[in-house]
């Protein structure tokens, strides 16, 4: 069978891949193309754009690069056609792949969704497109089957895949050779920072972040990068500090060694937690995407910890409280305040036993998405 998935960003890519791990286990005819990334096409897949090349962050960046999003689109429906798959998978990225998913019904195309867009945080109504163009739509967060049966679209509990990812990568993978190849001598606190995936989150947080860390010389600090992004985008930061050290790459290497990390709000807040690592997440937009995102947004928190458990677990830095002093304040509680560190782990360990109840979620995905085509 011919499958064509879109996936717009890294964490897309990482989940994508595992997806196509899991259909090759049902269909070994199968034939993939795909927006993504290096993952994905180390699993077989030809990559017709890198999601490097497509991540626009914040309402006023996506409409400065109206132009450029309109041509992928253009690019992507005629690919489409020309391709002719016999399925279409979306996975998250709504902006690009909700217009995608209209055009590819329209045309006749099964579609199905693997990671629902979080139409639950604002714009509820685009549900009512979703129940129309998308044929069998998969959700990895326990809440969201219940908000989609509000809305009379059944949908599938499949579980976080992520689960899969941290407790696979945990049993294969040594910790102690992180550090020692970073060069850190033992009973120093290691730090991890965690700026993003994007250019211009990491041109905003980094600073802030570093700033911080500098009110720690005792501490290590490593900074994760990003596998797109160029080593010069972070060493025009971090070369002025002596107590901050690299790691390209290597994300889950470095929570794997990490007794606490400064998270840009994301897939990563969710890792991190997953690893165990007490942490304090960081928001800062553009002010006017900010200003819009809090007209029209109705979450009352940015992480997924928070939204999963419904309730503060770990500490949120949101625009202008995103400073320097604050983090280092927060820093400082979830480094040496026992109390507050024992409350992270036990409801760290509520979520993890939440998310593992729907299963695995790349296999069961799979199975669903083989049996609407075989």
């Amino acid at each position: 069978m011919k499958y064509y998935i879109i996936a717009g960003e890294a964490s897309g890519d990482l989940h994508a891949s595992r997806l196509i791990r899991a259909i090759k286990q049902n269909d070994n005819q199968a034939n993939f193309r795909a927006w993504g990334g290096d993952l994905m096409q180390k699993e077989g897949a030809t990559i017709v754009k890198h999601y490097r090349d497509l991540a626009f962050m914040g309402f006023a960046e996506v409409i400065s690069n109206l132009p450029t999003i309109l041509g992928n689109m253009r690019f992507c429906k005629s690919d489409i056609l020309q391709y002719q798959p016999d399925l279409i998978i979306f996975v998250d990225y709504p902006g690009f792949n909700i217009p995608m998913a209209k055009f590819a019904k329209g045309k006749g195309f099964k579609t199905a969704y693997y990671i629902s867009p979080q139409v639950w945080a604002w714009k509820e109504n685009r549900v009512k497109i979703l129940r129309k163009v998308v044929d069998k739509m998969m959700v990895i967060l326990p809440f969201e089957k219940s908000f989609y049966q509000r809305w009379s679209f059944p949908v599938d509990y499949v579980g976080h895949p992520l689960i899969e990812i941290i407790e696979d990568y945990k049993n294969n993978t040594d910790p102690a050779a992180t550090r020692k190849n970073l060069h850190i001598e033992e009973g120093k606190k290691i730090i991890a920072l965690l700026p993003g995936s994007r250019k211009q989150e990491i041109l905003k947080k980094l600073p802030i972040m570093l700033e911080a860390a500098a009110r720690f010389p005792q501490h290590v600090f490593v900074v994760g990068q990003a596998p797109g992004i160029a080593d010069e985008m972070i060493s025009q930061f971090t070369n002025a500090f002596e107590n901050i050290k690299v790691l390209k790459g290597d994300t889950y290497g470095l929570l794997s060694i990490a007794d606490a990390a400064l998270v840009t709000s994301g897939t990563a807040t969710l890792e991190t937690a997953l690893f165990g690592v007490p942490e304090v997440v960081c928001y800062l937009g553009s002010p006017i995407s900010y200003a819009i995102a809090k007209r029209i947004i109705k979450i009352k928190y940015i992480s997924l910890v928070n939204l999963i458990m419904d309730k503060q677990v770990v500490e949120e830095l949101i625009q202008h409280d995103l400073t320097a002093e604050n983090i280092a304040v927060s820093l400082e509680r979830i480094l040496s305040d026992t109390m507050a560190i024992n409350q992270i782990s036990e409801d760290y360990f509520q979520l993890n036993q939440l998310l593992k109840a729907g299963g695995k979620a790349s296999v069961k995905a799979a199975s669903i998405i083989y049996s609407m085509i075989k």
